[in-house]
């Protein structure tokens, strides 16, 4: 799934950053850039545009009275360098509010949070093509998302995860490239929820394995290089098939 964008900025960098940004993140893809309200409206005639990325003091037409001006209007994510405009960024239902300068880890995160809104969308006018069993394919996941270290965002590359541990209110992520786990405070479905369906299995309450990374099952235990992980009575089935299925 590709969401169609477009960058409007009157200021050339911060519209170059846009660029670089959204050509960093797999799913967007940048259909024009635009340096002023009257570039974008052009934009959107022409093109079927999912989401704006949109600066707010541009002379000619603020963005916030442009996004007002629209009768139907895509997403839109609000770029700027002043946060007096928050408040009425929430009256325009925008789906993030980005302080200048913006760093690749919250440009990601922004953009997650428009992914997934076009796709609760797609559900819901077509629920028969897109159904949420499939709403995180393989074909639709960047192969990495982020976390929360200690006020930091932390990348997690999914291929490198080995297992994922919950632990009440925190959750453990066990990486080959790494001799600790990352402990980051989330629960064990909220991080299932940003994985790809295929590949990975929830094979006990506290633990998600990847299944690439099993080396070998014995008495309701899975064997992960120095670590045993223990599946439930009831996922052993799913574990089997799940495992017969990716070979």
């Amino acid at each position: 799934m590709k969401l169609r964008c477009i960058a409007v900025d009157d200021e050339s960098m911060a519209r170059k950053m846009l660029e670089e940004n959204i050509r960093q993140i797999p799913f967007l893809e940048l259909v024009r850039s635009c340096k002023n309200a009257f570039e974008a409206m052009e934009a959107l005639q022409a093109h079927e545009v999912d989401l704006m990325f949109l600066d707010i003091q541009m002379p000619g037409m603020a963005g916030t009275k442009f996004l007002q001006s629209l009768r139907e209007k895509p997403m839109a994510i609000l770029v700027t360098a002043y946060s007096n405009y928050a408040v009425e960024s929430y009256d325009l239902d925008v789906i993030d509010y980005l302080m200048k300068p913006v760093s690749l880890e919250r440009f990601t995160k922004a953009s997650y949070k428009a992914l997934d809104e076009h796709r609760k969308k797609q559900a819901l006018l077509n629920p028969v093509s897109v159904p949420p069993s499939q709403s995180n394919a393989i074909g639709d996941h960047p192969g990495f998302f982020f976390v929360n270290v200690e006020y930091s965002l932390v990348k997690i590359a999914v291929n490198e995860i080995t297992h994922i541990e919950g632990m009440k209110d925190y959750v453990k992520i066990y990486l080959t490239s790494m001799r600790k786990p990352v402990l980051t405070k989330s629960t064990l479905k909220g991080i299932e929820e940003k994985l790809p369906l295929q590949g990975f299995l929830r094979v006990h309450k506290s633990f998600i394995v990847n299944l690439a990374k099993v080396e070998s099952i014995r008495s309701h235990q899975i064997k992960i290089g120095d670590f045993e992980i223990p599946v439930s009575e009831g996922n052993m089935e799913d574990l089997l098939k799940s495992l017969n299925h990716s070979r």
